[in-house]
């Protein structure tokens, strides 16, 4: 078993890396503070092509889209300066691009792939409802056939990059199919009539990240713009929320990281009692216990980001990393604060930020609750082996 990133990868972090501390964190504070993503670090991520990360050159993307491991190794050195940036692009890549990529049509990946690869256009995809979250098969958003058109109705929350996305996916129910609503996603232009953004949540962390309520009152949709089949909406629906998992514990991983950092660098120069606070064993268990946590997350994603690349099944494993990464980074930001005492809860430390962003890890992309249930119910139908 080889545990070591290629040459490659490590040429991808290291640019990462420095590209995030260079142009990234600066503002990190200031997205935060005003809820809003820098536009020209916006700007410079289109040039570095992270908005492509996992589609084809040939589409106008990085050319990874057969290197999930990459994918993740961007996604957890963004998220170590700014989970906002790192959920912005991380959403708009994995639920949005990436099922366009895998399930579109030449036509569709002509029409909306390219600009999103190329961040012309920013990605948002709109599942959960008041009544659907959990839940994913409650959806009550109404599609219904008018001619070579369908009709939508109805409304999204919690759409990440809800409020500035220009290309949507939309799950909606398009009839019954025995004792189930029968499920379609739809590619929507938000420039079409009849659509609108409602409420701009007011959230406690990753607050630079747009998430918003999507309105659709008579908005018509080709058929042509149908990802997949009529029908197959909630099976695609379930295998692309198992590739945004993968994403949501790298972010949750170098969000974990960047508090392990801060606490190491904070214990080293607190003096109290005549000595850095680092010499105190409590303090040294709690930074053993956030390094050992937030590794297990990094094997734990790292191994489905191969499993996917290997095309083998990784739904299960995605569920794992996603509750042990999310998880571990919220106990380490717990921790962060707790070795920064006062100064942890002030905004002139990052850590205050980490401990908000973290939260949000344990409830996007499915609970930390459902993750359970996933896992559970895998290995009650799999047994004993």
């Amino acid at each position: 078993m080889d545990f070591a990133l290629n040459d490659e990868q490590k040429l991808l972090k290291e640019v990462t890396r420095e590209f995030a501390e260079k142009y990234i964190a600066p503002v990190a504070q200031e997205s935060d503070d005003i809820q809003k993503l820098d536009e020209t670090v916006m700007e410079k991520m289109k040039e570095m092509n992270y908005f492509g990360t996992c589609i084809p050159e040939e589409y106008g993307g990085a050319g990874l889209h057969n290197d999930t491991v990459s994918f993740c190794v961007v996604t957890e050195e963004i998220g170590r300066v700014d989970a906002s940036w790192s959920v912005t692009t991380g959403v708009h890549c994995s639920v949005v691009a990436k099922p366009l990529y895998r399930f579109g049509t030449e036509d569709q990946k002509q029409q909306f792939l390219i600009d999103l690869a190329k961040g012309n256009k920013i990605g948002a995809f709109c599942l959960t409802e008041a009544n659907a979250g959990s839940d994913a098969a409650g959806v009550q958003l109404k599609a219904e056939k008018d001619g070579d058109e369908w009709i939508l109705n109805g409304s999204k929350i919690f759409a990440t990059n809800g409020g500035i996305a220009e290309t949507l996916l939309v799950v909606a129910a398009t009839g019954e199919k025995g004792s189930r609503k029968e499920l379609t996603i739809f590619i929507v232009d938000t420039d079409t009539h009849g659509y609108s953004v409602g409420v701009k949540e007011d959230k406690l962390g990753v607050r630079g990240s747009n998430t918003s309520e999507l309105v659709f009152q008579d908005v018509r949709v080709p058929e042509d713009n149908i990802l997949g089949k009529q029908g197959d909406g909630f099976k695609l629906a379930m295998q692309t929320l198992d590739f945004g998992r993968i994403s949501i514990a790298a972010q949750c991983v170098g969000l974990g990281q960047a508090a392990l950092e801060a606490s190491i660098k904070y214990a080293n120069e607190r003096v109290q009692f005549g000595q850095p606070i680092g010499r105190f064993q409590g303090i040294q268990w709690m930074i053993s216990n956030m390094a050992c946590a937030i590794e297990s997350g990094r094997l734990l994603t790292y191994k489905a980001a191969y499993l996917c690349d290997q095309g083998k099944e990784y739904g299960y494993t995605s569920s794992m990393e996603k509750l042990v990464a999310s998880e571990a980074a919220m106990q380490a930001a717990h921790d962060a604060v707790q070795i920064h005492g006062g100064y942890g809860l002030m905004k002139a430390y990052p850590v205050e930020r980490y401990f908000r962003d973290a939260k949000m890890g344990e409830i996007y992309e499915g609970t930390s609750e459902i993750q359970r249930l996933v896992i559970a119910n895998h290995l009650l139908r799999k047994g004993i082996q």
